[in-house]
């Protein structure tokens, strides 16, 4: 695209939010660069300034993604887990098993306070994308931050598969008590 013109400030910021309108999914930063051919760190600054006009946007590990309207009939919990990293995928393949949404993970840090990340992790195939990023980048799980204690929020349109979710992981052993 580089022979293309540069889109321009703030018609570059509408063309973004039709993009993230329009697909309903998570879109990764470069390739949101690609189509309005600039770099992924102007993307970075658009989406940052398009928050600061409270766009309902989120960065999630799959890409950024537009909060539409949600379902009118959306359950959501919150449970606290504790294991070892090497048990991640596990953990979280336990949850979309059961068909829950992993909204999000978040630790008690003693020094910053709670830290959260955005993870919106629905099936198998996201799991192991996420579980490879985490392994590709050398990066840590929050838990790793807590000696293995960490809380997710999870969503689904049915309340009963959200306990079934549960009342797996307490099963497993990774529900911290």
């Amino acid at each position: 695209m580089s022979e293309q013109r540069k889109i321009l400030g703030e018609e570059r910021r509408h063309l973004l939010l039709d993009i993230l309108r329009e697909t309903g999914t998570p879109i990764k930063g470069g390739e949101l660069a690609k189509r309005a051919n600039v770099s992924r760190q102007v993307i970075v600054g658009d989406i940052s300034l398009l928050k600061a006009k409270n766009e309902p946007i989120i960065a999630t590990s799959q890409g950024y993604l537009y909060m539409k309207d949600a379902p009118s009939e959306v359950f959501e919990r919150t449970v606290a887990c504790v294991h070892s990293p090497e048990e991640t995928k596990e953990e979280l393949n336990i949850l979309v098993d059961h068909g829950v949404v992993i909204k999000d993970v978040s630790v008690e840090h003693p020094v910053y306070g709670d830290l959260t990340a955005t993870l919106r992790i629905s099936n198998r195939k996201e799991v192991e994308d996420f579980v490879q990023k985490v392994a590709s980048k050398k990066a840590s799980y929050l838990l790793e931050l807590t000696g293995g204690i960490h809380m997710h929020t999870i969503t689904s349109k049915n309340e009963a598969h959200l306990q079934e979710a549960i009342d797996a992981l307490e099963a497993r052993g990774f529900l911290a008590q």
